[in-house]
């Protein structure tokens, strides 16, 4: 390889290594409003509404999974994304099927070890299981949901 390739190359990598880091930035951010719409989803259903903590839980973090598909497509992946219903729609179930089962899933497995089992408050239990599951969402989504 001469050396202006890999120069090239070396170049190349830095930017798209640049353009990861920066959606993962962006990712976090979007995930940091979500958490806040999950907190607050299961706050008034779990304590105003007294539903269970499982479903509360399995209610909120949807709420948060769908705030979340919204502003990934049109602020995180906006540059790999074609904004029309046509092409939203497949996204979103990809989005579902992947990052809302390993949210959900994820939260309610932890949720019934951490409250069911270990007696840890349910809100701080939550926050536990949304950082656990938060790298494999970052992930799924970077190499599948938004491809480029």
């Amino acid at each position: 390889m001469s050396g202006l390739s890999h120069a090239s190359t070396s170049s190349a990598s830095s930017r798209k290594a640049a353009s990861k880091l920066i959606r993962w930035v962006k990712f976090n951010f979007v995930g940091g409003v979500g958490i806040g719409v999950q907190f607050a989803a299961l706050f008034v259903l779990k304590s105003v509404l007294n539903f269970d903590y499982l479903f509360a839980t399995a209610v909120a973090v949807e709420a948060a999974v769908v705030h979340n598909f919204v502003w990934h497509e049109q602020f995180t992946w906006a540059d790999r994304v074609q904004s029309s219903w046509r092409y939203s729609i497949p996204r979103f179930l990809r989005f579902n099927a992947t990052t809302g089962a390993v949210s959900i899933i994820g939260n309610m497995a932890l949720m019934k070890v951490l409250v069911g089992q270990g007696h840890m408050n349910y809100l701080v239990a939550n926050a536990i299981a949304i950082a656990l599951c938060s790298i494999a969402n970052f992930l799924v989504s970077e190499e599948w949901v938004f491809e480029e």
